[in-house]
């Protein structure tokens, strides 16, 4: 069987831009774009914190170190600079690996600096 699980995550990540006119994606500073594993033109699901909005574009390489999280296209009409926003890519993989997989997890501050990362989400308590 065939499963489709998180591979990697930037948590509360801010957007600094919003381009409707720049060619539709979304721009990721390339030094957060390799901590989380996520490659140039990959799938992303970009969840809004902010506004609730939910939806898929594709990663593109934003200048290293700029910390850059930009919102283009009709996607930029979901999202604001300021808003907070989850970003995930999934990947595929054979019931065979999922026991070995851990997922890249990074942990955003207001500037989009990695606070922390882990490979695991704590337990959810009732």
């Amino acid at each position: 069987m065939f499963v489709t699980l998180l591979k990697a995550k930037l948590h509360r990540a801010c957007v600094t831009h919003a381009e409707v006119d720049y060619e539709g994606s979304c721009a990721i500073d390339g030094n957060l774009l390799d901590a989380a594993g996520i490659h140039d033109y990959e799938q992303i699901e970009i969840y809004n914190v902010t506004n609730g909005e939910r939806f898929s574009t594709y990663a593109i390489r934003g200048e290293e170190g700029s910390r850059i999280i930009s919102v283009n296209g009709a996607a930029a009409h979901k999202a604001s600079p300021g808003d907070r926003v989850i970003i995930c890519a999934y990947g595929g993989m054979d019931e065979s690996e999922v026991a070995r997989h851990k997922p890249r997890l990074l942990y955003m501050d207001e500037s989009n600096q990695v606070k922390n990362s882990r490979n695991a989400i704590p337990v959810q308590a009732a």
